[in-house]
């Protein structure tokens, strides 16, 4: 089982918007050099909402061949359509990927049923762990926790990513599924109390700029120091609000290139962040610091 800090990885970009695959490639070894214990490409981070299918797995390919093993790597294959996600499921297989994370449809808004049918026929389609993701703040469709009960005895699925920041749905969540699978945090600032509650890590934006610091406050919440996490997560707290200050991935990315690991490209419909956020991001930066 993984546990531990996985990074949401985003996707480099030049200033036209095409795939850095330099910039990569130096953040799989940044990643891995600086204690992340695992990598999720092309999520919700990864813009996968923009990329081509081609993009897609290509970046898929990219990271697990770079990766070479060193690190567990859980691709993005969530889709809207069954059938794409199905299709996006298969290529992660096929690529040597050792997780899918699959999000809720998005705009269809599925009912609970339409969601159980959803992700059987995912895990029913291919041979490769599934790892739900729910996170309504961006899709629209919230799965219930007695819908991801309903989906737990599926063998192929094997863990939830778990993103509303509601710490009581979380801990509902963990009692009803945590003997049968993982439960990960996608809420950084709230995610040191997810795995307090008994989750297993946490799928994080900010660790694409504090892999160290994200990875140490995981083992402090899984060691079950809660006086040591909450004290480092009250440090972290300024840098967590400068990720989510405009829409994720925009600020990440701008301090990334601040940082110099990247060039800071985003394709539209997303923009570079607003200058005005810039002194609030770069001060949460420095007193950690990261620049």
């Amino acid at each position: 089982m993984i546990t531990g800090s996985i990074v949401a990885l985003v996707t480099p970009m030049h200033s036209d918007g095409s795939l850095d695959w330099e910039a990569l490639d130096g953040l799989v070894e940044f990643h891995i050099k600086h204690g992340t214990d695992a990598i999720l490409p092309v999520g919700t981070t990864g813009e996968s909402a923009t990329l081509s299918t081609e993009e897609h797995c290509a970046v898929i390919k990219r990271v697990v061949d770079k990766v070479a093993g060193r690190r567990p790597v859980i691709a993005g294959t969530g889709a809207n359509s069954t059938a794409e996600a199905i299709e996006l499921h298969q290529e992660a297989k096929q690529l040597g990927a050792d997780a899918g994370l699959s999000v809720t449809p998005y705009y269809n808004k599925p009912p609970q049923r339409g969601l159980i049918k959803h992700f059987e026929a995912i895990a029913a389609a291919v041979d490769l762990p599934l790892w739900l993701y729910n996170v309504p703040g961006r899709t629209g469709v919230d799965m219930l926790p007695e819908t991801v009960a309903a989906l737990a005895d599926v063998e192929q699925i094997t863990a939830i990513k778990e993103a509303t920041g509601d710490i009581d749905r979380a801990r509902k969540v963990i009692e009803l599924v945590g003997d049968r699978m993982a439960v990960y945090s996608g809420d950084d600032p709230t995610c040191h109390e997810l795995i307090l509650a008994g989750g297993k890590g946490n799928i994080s934006v900010t660790a694409n700029v504090a892999p160290k610091l994200m990875h140490d406050m995981c083992m402090l919440a899984l060691d079950g120091k809660a006086d040591e996490v909450r004290a480092m997560q009250e440090t972290l707290a300024p840098l967590h609000a400068g990720m989510f200050c405009e829409s994720n991935p925009v600020p990440v990315k701008w301090a990334m290139a601040r940082m110099g690991l990247m060039k800071n490209g985003i394709r539209l419909p997303l923009v570079e962040m607003d200058v005005r956020y810039a002194p609030k991001v770069e001060l949460a930066m420095k007193g950690l610091e990261l620049i």
